[in-house]
């Protein structure tokens, strides 16, 4: 992981991240630099962000807002204070309503990135300078310091580029915490095609089906906010296992890169879980990052244990094979 250091120090008022990257200083700066680079990483995991307005000049002001996996949005804002390109930039950093404008009784900081070169790369040092012991006690409440680590962590993925990060090693599952795994599989082929195979189901039949073996017998989508879902698996012929399904509700849908829903076993007491799925593309191929997060630990590790992450190679390795092919039409 990249972050090496979070501290804090009550006597300075401030909070500092230290992270070191594999890559040179001008192309560190340039993802902090470009509102599209921005979006890939600043937020936590299930919180991207979202830059409506980023004029990167002395005086000039950037508005963004990061969305929940249930569609709650939490607005922030900078004034570019001082520029020194690719050394580093400073801003005023506040939180803002939906018209970007500062939220009053919130704190606000003055937050340095500078970035120097080292022998492997770039160490970046994030210094947010706060102006009272209060804000700063209120946003490690808010989760400030876990929050920066984990935004900080998914840069290494816009750094490398997709295809040097993600291809060739299959589906990935990280534990992030004790709710939270994240699960990755780069896809050859357009988001356009890979957000259709997701949501409409004539082609969620032919691909979503786990190890060979099982048939979808159940796929019915209704494809907005709020809507419901039902998927059912059986097996075929020899194979052995019972039929089962999920359904679940659509809580946030962005065609054709975000879809955040519920999911739960039918017919069963089994907890809910969330589903953030995101899609990025890149060089034609499509970064497929799944976030789940599990009401508690013993769920998250029932889970995993089934399993999941091979029957959901399967089911990518099938989907490729279509693009590939030509044979993902209605």
């Amino acid at each position: 992981m990249p972050v090496t250091d979070v501290t804090t120090d009550a006597e300075a008022l401030t909070m500092t991240l230290v992270a070191e990257f594999a890559a040179p200083v001008e192309r560190v700066f340039a993802a902090f630099t470009d509102p599209r680079q921005l979006e890939r990483f600043w937020g936590p995991p299930g919180y991207p962000a979202t830059f409506a307005e980023f004029d990167f000049a002395v005086g000039g002001h950037a508005n963004y807002y990061m969305t929940s996996p249930k569609g709650e949005r939490f607005g922030g804002a900078w004034q570019f204070l001082a520029i020194d390109a690719p050394n580093g930039f400073e801003v005023l950093d506040e939180f803002a309503d939906d018209d970007g404008q500062p939220i009053e009784g919130m704190p606000a900081s003055r937050m340095v990135f500078h970035f120097e070169p080292t022998e492997s790369g770039t160490r970046l040092t994030n210094t947010s300078h706060l102006n009272s012991a209060t804000a700063l006690e209120q946003i490690l409440a808010m989760g400030a310091a876990e929050g920066s680590r984990m935004a900080m962590d998914q840069l290494d993925r816009v750094l490398q580029g997709l295809r040097e990060y993600a291809q060739g090693k299959g589906t990935r599952t990280e534990i992030l915490d004790d709710q939270h795994v994240r699960i990755t599989r780069l896809v050859e082929g357009p988001i356009d095609l890979v957000w259709r195979a997701y949501h409409e189901p004539e082609l969620l039949k032919r691909w979503l089906l786990g190890p060979d073996g099982w048939e979808m017998t159940v796929c019915e989508v209704e494809p907005w906010v709020g809507g419901r879902y039902r998927y059912a698996w059986a097996p075929v012929g020899d194979t052995e296992g019972q039929p089962f399904g999920f359904d679940g509700e659509t809580l946030v849908l962005e065609a054709p890169r975000r879809a955040a829903t519920t999911e739960h076993m039918t017919g069963t007491d089994y907890p809910t879980t969330l589903n953030d799925l995101n899609l990025y593309e890149e060089d034609g191929a499509t970064l497929v990052t799944t976030l789940v997060e599990y009401p508690d630990r013993a769920t998250r590790d029932m889970v995993l244990a089934t399993g999941m992450t091979d029957g959901m190679e399967a089911s990518y390795a099938r989907l490729e094979g279509l693009i590939a092919d030509q044979r993902l039409t209605a």
